[in-house]
């Protein structure tokens, strides 16, 4: 019978990105929409031009990103624990005194600390294991996949960014504008809310905090995009 751990599985990259995709992706689209359309409300084509670019610009961005920074962490976890591999290959009895130190810094008596070390050892996969997480802090079988943070990043940065956008393709003007700010201000509720839930922190905290990040994006962008607009007779 596995035994079940109780704990979510945070290493693989999947969920953070996912977490900050939409969290982005809404964030950067309000602001973008918002920008265009204080600048000219009621020409909702060209609104609609711009949110489009910046959810597909911005969903390529999040998930090439993604992408070179998963692979540079797991390229360097790899060397680390092939180096790793090596050492306990060609000195496993300075290995041993290694970990067999480590468990006495946690508290276990020197004897019991060595005697555990040197069972531990007789097996190199789980002697790699168990130096991985006391040194480098990781699963060797878990050092996060590239391709699913940036698969998960692309998606739902586009699906926060689609949030914003969705009226102008119904209305335009004040009513566009209105809608956009709703759904913006009430997604940035239920994005910090879900961070909350994963975290274990304050939801009403969580909340407000994403809430005030995207007023305040979004207003600053409005306002830039109104006075750009008088001044440019848009």
């Amino acid at each position: 019978m596995t035994a079940r751990s109780h704990h979510r599985d945070v290493q693989g990259g999947a969920a953070r990105a996912a977490v900050f995709g939409v969290s982005d992706g809404l964030l950067t689209n309000v602001s973008l929409i918002l920008g265009v359309a204080g600048a000219s409300s009621t020409n909702g084509g060209f609104v609609r031009l711009a949110g489009l670019a910046g959810m597909v610009a911005g969903a390529f961005s999040m998930a090439a990103g993604e992408y070179v920074s998963m692979s540079a962490q797991s390229e360097l976890l790899q060397r680390e624990l092939e180096i790793e591999r090596r050492e306990i290959e060609r000195h496993p009895e300075v290995e041993t005194r290694e970990l067999a130190a480590t468990f006495q810094r946690r508290g276990v008596a020197e004897v019991d600390a060595m005697r555990i070390a040197t069972t531990l050892m007789r097996d190199p996969e789980v002697a790699l294991e168990v130096h991985a997480a006391e040194e480098l802090g990781v699963h060797p079988e878990k050092t996060g996949s590239p391709w699913q943070a940036a698969a998960s990043s692309f998606v739902t940065f586009a699906v926060g960014a689609l949030i914003p956008l969705f009226p102008w393709f119904f209305a335009r003007g004040t009513g566009a504008v209105v809608a956009s700010i709703v759904l913006g201000a009430v997604s940035a509720l239920l994005i910090g809310w879900t961070v909350a839930v994963f975290t274990g922190r304050s939801r009403v905290r969580s909340a407000l905090r994403q809430l005030g990040i995207a007023i305040l994006a979004a207003g600053v962008t409005y306002g830039i995009g109104s006075l750009v607009g008088v001044h440019s007779g848009l």
